[in-house]
């Protein structure tokens, strides 16, 4: 089997996280789609590994907002029912993520198929287990994160919701661009609540997590809207997520952080690294956490048997 040399990886790592889609990645690097999806699989499994171990132990009060963003596997929801062959995992999926909103660093992430109680409790479990001292933690007004919140940090933390209320959306014949095809309703207004602690209401709110998740949607083709670049296999979304994660905290510079002139990662604004990783350095990562080449064998199946002249001679004695 051919390997693919080290620049033709970063090349192709390079044009995944800047939103371009498997197929044109294998067209403009010139190499097969399967070589794509396997450097993706395995670039996923090296980067979870990878924020597992070096994102944690962060000390420091952190002010970190939580939110989710939506995207679906194979199907949407609504017709998954009529969907020819649909896996178990199609339809609806959601990225949870914590951010920092000083460092910009994505704390803790999880991908899930639902909004309940549950997944939030993993999140937030997940979250606390990575933090030496209590945070502020700011989210929107979904009730799950009361109860995953209490579990987590305990009914001590500093915990704030920005509930956001919304108008009743006109029909599509009465809007001012009837064109408009999706998106939230028109928001009137925002209430902050204090749910427990003593949080900083001036700060609560949930901007730069936004801005984050719309930075996902740029940055990985399989969450844009109204393509046929959306995840078919919920292995391949996860695999994106934690590459994304990884390029997202080490690998590109954050616009809105700098050190004197040089703009720093939101890893170096946390404390955690002292120079960007290079795309380079990323895939060392990668071929280290391969797991060594199985040795050759037999096909599943295959039954030997002796030669004819040797069993006549077996027989004959």
């Amino acid at each position: 089997m051919n390997k693919l040399p080290k620049s033709t990886k970063e090349a192709i790592l390079l044009r995944l996280s800047e939103g371009m889609s498997m197929r044109a990645t294998a067209q403009v690097v010139k190499c097969s789609y399967n070589s794509v999806a396997r450097l993706m699989y395995d670039a996923g499994r090296a980067c979870a590994t990878y924020h597992d171990t070096h994102v944690r132990g962060i000390q420091g009060k952190r002010f970190i907002e939580c939110d989710y963003i939506w995207s679906f596997i194979y199907a949407k929801e609504k017709n998954v029912p009529t969907a020819i062959a649909a896996p178990e995992e199609a339809g609806h999926v959601w990225t949870w993520t914590a951010i920092d909103s000083d460092s910009k660093l994505i704390l803790a992430y999880l991908v899930s198929d639902k909004r309940g109680v549950e997944p939030a409790t993993i999140f937030m479990a997940d979250l606390a287990s990575r933090l030496e001292d209590d945070p502020e933690l700011y989210t929107n007004g979904l009730q799950a994160y009361v109860p995953a919140v209490r579990t987590a940090f305990g009914a001590h933390v500093n915990y704030g919701q920005l509930v956001k209320g919304y108008g009743t959306r006109l029909p599509r014949s009465q809007q001012a661009d009837p064109d408009k095809k999706h998106g939230s309703d028109r928001i009137k207004g925002f209430v902050k609540k204090r749910i427990s602690g003593n949080p900083d209401m001036e700060r609560l709110g949930t901007s730069y997590v936004k801005r984050s998740n719309l930075t996902m949607r740029m940055c990985m083709r399989r969450y844009t809207r109204f393509t046929n670049a959306f995840s078919k296999k919920i292995e391949a979304h996860v695999a994106m997520v934690h590459f994304y994660m990884t390029v997202f905290n080490w690998v590109r510079s954050h616009m809105t952080l700098s050190k004197g002139r040089n703009k720093v990662t939101p890893a170096m604004a946390a404390g955690l690294a002292t120079e960007p990783m290079a795309m380079g350095e990323l895939v060392d990562i990668i071929e280290a956490a391969k797991p060594p080449p199985k040795k050759p064998g037999p096909k599943i199946g295959t039954v030997y048997r002796p030669r004819m002249a040797r069993a006549r001679r077996i027989a004959g004695n």
